[in-house]
């Protein structure tokens, strides 16, 4: 049987009720008051308090404030008037129950209607996030694309320029060969004329073996040289090569050393990209880039540094559907759960990281020192304390020269040790 509180007291106005309730030696908090238009209940068991109210309170407005073991109610009336007293007085017992259930049932139509109300604001405001995350990365799409453009036609230019300076220099060397074959070809006419003027006035003596010599290599080597002189080929014309290059994927060289580590990530996307065009047939409307959980990943690396925790969140989601073998998304996603305070979350996101993160090589370290760290912060807001414990010093076991991780276990040993001794 509940024990009654019947020490209250109370005054009125036309507009207000002040009823004062001693408590002392109770622990009160707002969850042990009940208030609705016509029922007011104080329930700390075993002791319990209850009242039908004469007429009708603006429950929204009335307060309630607890202060050195008293608790001071403030009641506004709906309707200005006197009461004749705090209950409803000369009431049968079916009347009083009748009252006290459809108080109850109205606080739990009007509780659901508040959870309705949250509810769709927090999809309103879930949708605003995601429309202006989308206008944020359209806004720098479109500088990037921007920048591209500009860097292409800067080079467009200079390789414009290089080709007429190298058209200059082409012409700059055809100008000299030519002077230089002007002056040699001068020369083998001068030639040619004075061996012509000596077989033209030969003496009489010599005419003879003269004609002799004709038959010989000396007329061959007179024809020979006009035939020279006839056959000079012309310069060459300048041309201009074309050079065309691999098309990669990679905006860097390729490297012989980085081909396998090049193949295996293209391999991945396009798994990726398989299992988007698979499951994730809602979001064919996505760019490329944004379908790519690395891209994902740092724009919510970003969100988080700017504060933007539910922006991360979303974007941490996105990656881990599209690739949920990335224990750094859930490893990102757990310090934006405990940002956010959504404690369960955090637990379930570290232990998801660190069942990625086997085996424990060495490599995995730190990343597993931040999973052991963020479970264990989130089991002590949760007042788990133990188990938080247990997170710190595996955390400690793998990097023991972290200070504060060793400052932060010694404090929960602390609160520990002060719970058991109230205990």
């Amino acid at each position: 049987m509940p024990v009654r509180l019947r020490e209250e007291r109370w005054r009125q106005t036309a507009s207000a009720v002040y009823l004062s309730l001693p408590v002392r030696g109770l622990r009160v908090t707002p969850a042990n008051i009940f208030c609705t238009e016509r029922y007011l209940k104080v329930s700390i068991p075993p002791f319990l308090f209850e009242a039908i109210l004469y007429a009708p309170i603006d429950d929204t407005n009335s307060t309630a404030k607890i202060e050195n073991g008293i608790i001071f109610f403030t009641l506004y009336k709906k309707e200005a008037a006197m009461w004749d007293s705090l209950t409803l007085a000369n009431a049968n017992k079916e009347k009083l129950q009748y009252l006290r259930e459809n108080a109850v049932l109205k606080a739990h139509e009007k509780a659901k209607e508040e959870a309705e109300a949250k509810k769709v604001t927090k999809q309103e405001h879930k949708k605003y996030v995601l429309e202006a995350t989308m206008r944020l990365e359209e806004a720098e799409r479109r500088r990037i694309e921007d920048l591209k453009e500009k860097e292409r036609q800067k080079v467009t230019k200079e390789l414009e320029l290089w080709k007429k300076q190298q058209e200059d220099a082409e012409k700059q060397k055809r100008v000299q060969k030519e002077g230089e074959l002007l002056p040699e070809a001068e020369q083998l006419k001068e030639k040619k004329k004075e061996k012509m003027n000596n077989t033209r006035i030969p003496n009489e003596g010599t005419c003879k073996p003269r004609i002799k010599a004709t038959k010989g290599c000396g007329s061959y080597s007179m024809f020979s040289e006009n035939l020279k002189e006839e056959q000079l080929p012309a310069p060459r014309s300048a041309a201009t090569i074309k050079i065309n290059f691999t098309s990669r994927v990679f905006p860097t060289a390729l490297r012989e050393s980085r081909v396998a580590e090049e193949e295996e990530w293209l391999c991945k996307q396009a798994e990726a990209r398989r299992t988007i065009s698979a499951d994730l047939s809602e979001l064919e409307d996505l760019k490329e880039e944004e379908k790519n959980p690395d891209w994902l990943k740092d724009k919510g690396n970003k969100m988080f540094a700017t504060g933007n925790y539910l922006a991360a969140v979303n974007a941490y989601n996105l990656a881990v559907r599209l690739n949920s073998k990335l224990p750094l998304l859930y490893l990102n996603r757990a310090a934006c759960h405990l940002k956010l305070r959504n404690l369960h979350k955090a637990i379930e996101d570290s232990s998801k990281a660190l069942e990625l993160l086997t085996p424990p090589v060495p490599d995995k370290e730190n990343a597993r020192v931040k999973a052991y760290v963020r479970r264990g912060t989130a089991f002590c807001q949760l007042e788990l304390y133990t188990e938080g414990l247990q997170d710190y010093e595996a955390a400690l076991k793998i990097d023991p020269k972290n200070k504060n991780i060793e400052k932060d276990a010694e404090k929960i040993r602390h609160l520990i040790q002060g719970t058991t001794q109230d205990t």
